[in-house]
């Protein structure tokens, strides 16, 4: 092998070194509360999970990862035999690439690689959702909340007592409202509706494995819940506190839309609960109608 091509390869892996060194300096630190001994033991930088079905969404994350990583070893395994086996030794061979067996060679290849890679994402995709995330007979079981995503905070709104939510006009409301601070009860289904006021948000619970689009003029759904099986497997207690984020840019200050969801006993969400109402109940102004950005439950 020639100085130049020494030279190649070497500066090849010197690059692969660099990116992979500010890759890990990027990662979050699993000291943190909301990654310690988070995600798996090929990948502990995943936020923990601490949600229902979130396992569904790491093994098919982590499965998919492996499925790269051998195609990966696969493709350096060939490109390194063929600059060993067709060097300047070997003769050249001139061809189209259009022979039945180069043809065969290349569907063969592609279609392995795309039912077992994107054929298992897509089985167990359909799978997940059927099974858990869009089982809207349990998540109507639990707690409803109705988040109004702007620019740049989220707006969360309960029903109260009453189990109604309140709409522009209303002599009275006792709905509680928070700006970025959620608190859900323990192994109880909390119910999203997400819709925004301006711009494409998306609210992402990492933590729970959850995501959902905020977009203007419709409203999104979805559930969590979160585990108390979970909570004991990595030594949580309550009160527990999570992030809030927003994974889609909205504008300059996206970077601050950030809120916190807290899980509670149930006993502690039931009071907490009462009293944010009775304060809600009397804060509550039928003449200020910005306020009254609330709207009638969607049901699926």
């Amino acid at each position: 092998m020639n100085l130049k091509r020494w030279t190649a390869w070497t500066t090849g892996l010197f690059c692969s070194l660099v990116s992979t060194l500010a890759l890990a300096d990027v990662l979050p630190e699993r000291g943190g509360d909301n990654y310690k001994d988070g995600g798996s033991r090929w990948f502990p930088s995943y936020p923990r999970d601490v949600s229902l079905y979130g396992e569904r969404i790491d093994w098919l994350i982590n499965i998919t990862a492996v499925f790269c990583i051998i195609l990966f070893v696969i493709m350096c395994i060939w490109m390194v035999w063929a600059c060993l086996a067709h060097n300047q030794n070997h003769e050249a061979e001139y061809d189209h690439g259009n022979s039945k067996h180069s043809v065969v060679m290349a569907l063969g290849i592609s279609a392995a690689i795309f039912f077992v890679v994107d054929g298992n994402l897509f089985y167990h995709s359909v799978k997940d959702l059927n099974e858990a995330f869009w089982d809207w007979e349990e998540a109507n079981s639990g707690i409803k909340i109705e988040i109004n995503a702007h620019q740049w905070a989220w707006d969360a709104r309960y029903p109260g007592p009453d189990g109604k939510f309140c709409v522009k006009g209303d002599e009275t409301c006792d709905d509680i409202v928070t700006l970025n601070d959620i608190r859900i009860p323990m192994d109880t289904p909390v119910y999203f509706q997400v819709a925004s006021t301006d711009v494409i948000h998306s609210f992402y619970l990492p933590n729970f494995r959850a995501k959902q689009d905020a977009t203007p003029g419709m409203v999104n759904h979805m559930w969590i819940q979160a585990s108390s099986e979970k909570f004991k497997e990595q030594g949580l207690t309550t009160p527990q506190e999570f992030e809030i984020a927003c994974a889609q840019h909205c504008g300059s200050h996206h970077y601050k839309m950030r809120g916190t969801l807290t899980v509670l006993s149930k006993e502690d969400y039931e009071a907490w609960a009462g009293h944010a109402s009775q304060l809600n109940s009397r804060a509550y102004d039928k003449e200020d109608l910005d306020s009254h950005w609330g709207w009638s439950w969607e049901s699926i």
